[in-house]
């Protein structure tokens, strides 16, 4: 692997749910020895950094964001000599891995919690945020409508109600206490002692709370995490803390600091107006989104991504906005969830491989390192009849057999069900049928990867937007060094006539494009690389 502390900024991700990716003894469940397995596959897709959703102990009231123990692994996963052997493996490999680090909250299974409220003497008392009143912080918004009356919670045994931002299963821990502070340093510290490169930190905004304000994004809380971002330079170099924080791109600028606070911060705003741009025709709403991004520090990256494990997030635009993207994209009831929409890519997109390669050539060339969710290099289906956001976490279609692939188990005893949909089930999407055909949608998708990480413009490159007089095309420039590359994408359904000033090579193609008129059939997409005078 590259010893270069900035690795992040040329990296290609991929978002691994282990439950879901391949089960190795037969249980129904993926686990770490499943995925050890498969990094051959993920080595050969080209990604350089895998991020793994949480491990841990858990009651799966939420998937494992409702953590039991932070200092362990499990079960159904494997063991922490598991998790050893697939780190050694992936970094043979060439292959960085970052874990969830679920700061704001545990599991209200989680023994702090069970000795909390079990005794105001405890020491664990004073690990969350407990009153006599729910009528403290009333300015913080209610994150999961749809299921959770209020952000407090009483609970009987304590004679108290307890603080929760998500489910009332997950109470919030206390970053006004020390003790909490450092505790939470001390998981970080274990597990990059294993050897890990760094963290995906889940839900920042919520650590501390404080009357009169909204509990978000408070001062405490970029204080806490400048600490952490200390801790983990002084004696982990060249590891990363990615930050998910679902805020406008102002309000996600401060958690890069002065580049001493998170490496990364997901772009959270421009993913639903990359599907706004795909659905209009038009470039508009990406525009105006990149346009109000404020710049960030040279040593910090955003994250950005099409599709993800949760539904896709509706937040960061107006209800004007919202309306029109659920109207467009969730015409049924049951595709809408919370403030999104619960389907992946390929649904989304018609399974339609123009949007779909489209929507990728966007996310591999804004500025940013992009993340790649399980299955969709493959065009994986979901099932928007399980609960929650369950059908977008089905397990992957390694073949067109029965089992998928996937496991040996009987089916019913599976963690999930297997989608028997006739456009998207394993017989019609599967890794074997695409890894085997030269035209598939896997190799499309892995070639752009492999020609991305040949030049640093994308990662590191400055980023223009370039008028080409029609706002059907996306066109941009991306600049490093002596690297410059014109990025242009037909959004709409007619041919488009754009005017080039440089003799370029389409480095997707190869093909090489004198200056002058190019014309764009409707989707498509080229990667132009200027030619100098030499």
């Amino acid at each position: 692997m590259s010893n270069d502390t900035l690795w992040y900024k040329d990296a290609v991700f991929y978002q691994v749910y282990v439950r879901a990716f391949r089960d190795s003894n037969s249980d129904g469940h993926g686990d770490l020895r499943g995925l050890t397995q498969k990094l051959d596959y993920i080595q050969r897709l080209g990604v350089d950094c895998l991020w793994l959703m949480p491990i841990y102990p858990s009651p799966l009231k939420d998937d494992g964001y409702d953590i039991s123990n932070f200092y362990n692994i499990a079960e159904t996963f494997g063991t922490v000599d598991d998790f050893k052997t697939l780190i050694q493996d992936a970094h043979r490999r060439g292959i960085r891995i970052i874990m969830d680090l679920v700061l704001n909250h545990t599991s209200d299974q989680h023994p702090w919690f069970q000795a909390s409220r079990a005794d105001k003497n405890s020491p664990y008392r004073g690990y969350y945020v407990w009153s006599d009143t729910d009528r403290k912080y009333t300015d913080a918004r209610i994150i999961f409508l749809d299921t959770e009356p209020s952000n407090w919670t009483w609970d009987e045994q304590a004679g108290q109600f307890y603080w929760h931002r998500f489910y009332a299963s997950q109470p919030d821990l206390n970053y006004d206490n020390p003790a909490v502070q450092e505790e939470m340093i001390n998981v970080a510290r274990f597990w990059l002692d294993l050897g890990i490169d760094g963290f995906r930190a889940d839900a920042v905004p919520y650590l501390f709370e404080r009357e009169g304000t909204n509990c978000e994004n408070l001062p405490e809380t970029h204080a806490y995490l400048k600490k952490l971002r200390v801790f983990v330079d002084a004696n982990y170099p060249g590891r990363i803390l990615l930050c998910e924080a679902n805020q406008w791109p102002e309000d996600v600028r401060p958690y890069f600091g002065d580049g001493d606070e998170f490496h990364m911060g997901f772009h959270f705003p421009i993913m639903p107006r990359i599907f706004m741009a795909l659905k209009k025709g038009l470039a508009d709403d990406m525009v105006g989104i990149l346009n109000r991004t404020p710049s960030i520090p040279e040593n910090c990256q955003w994250c950005i991504f099409l599709r993800n494990h949760d539904e896709l997030t509706l937040e960061m635009v107006t209800e004007e906005e919202r309306q029109w993207m659920w109207g467009q994209y969730a015409p049924e009831p049951r595709m809408k969830l919370n403030l999104g929409i619960r389907r992946r890519l390929a649904p989304l997109l018609d399974n339609d491989r123009r949007k779909i390669e489209l929507a990728y050539s966007i996310l591999f060339t804004l500025p940013g390192s992009p993340i790649v969710y399980y299955g969709d290099e493959i065009g994986m289906g979901d099932n928007i009849w399980l609960h929650d956001r369950n059908g977008v976490r089905m397990p992957m279609q390694w073949d067109a057999g029965p089992t998928s692939g996937f496991s040996e188990a009987d089916l019913k005893s599976w963690y999930s069900p297997l989608t028997n949909d006739e456009v998207f089930g394993p017989s019609q999407v599967n890794v074997e049928s695409q890894v085997n055909c030269p035209e598939s949608l896997w190799h499309t998708i892995r070639h752009m990867i492999a020609i991305r990480k040949k030049y640093q413009c994308f990662g590191r490159g400055e980023f223009e937007w370039v008028d080409v007089r029609t706002n059907a095309i996306a066109a941009y420039q991306r600049k490093y060094k002596n690297e410059i590359l014109l990025a242009i994408h037909n959004l709409g359904d007619s041919p488009v006539d754009v005017n080039t000033e440089q003799d370029a090579v389409d480095i997707l193609s190869g093909e090489d494009l004198p200056h002058g008129t190019l014309t764009l059939a409707p989707l498509q997409y080229r990667w132009l690389l200027s030619r100098s005078d030499g």
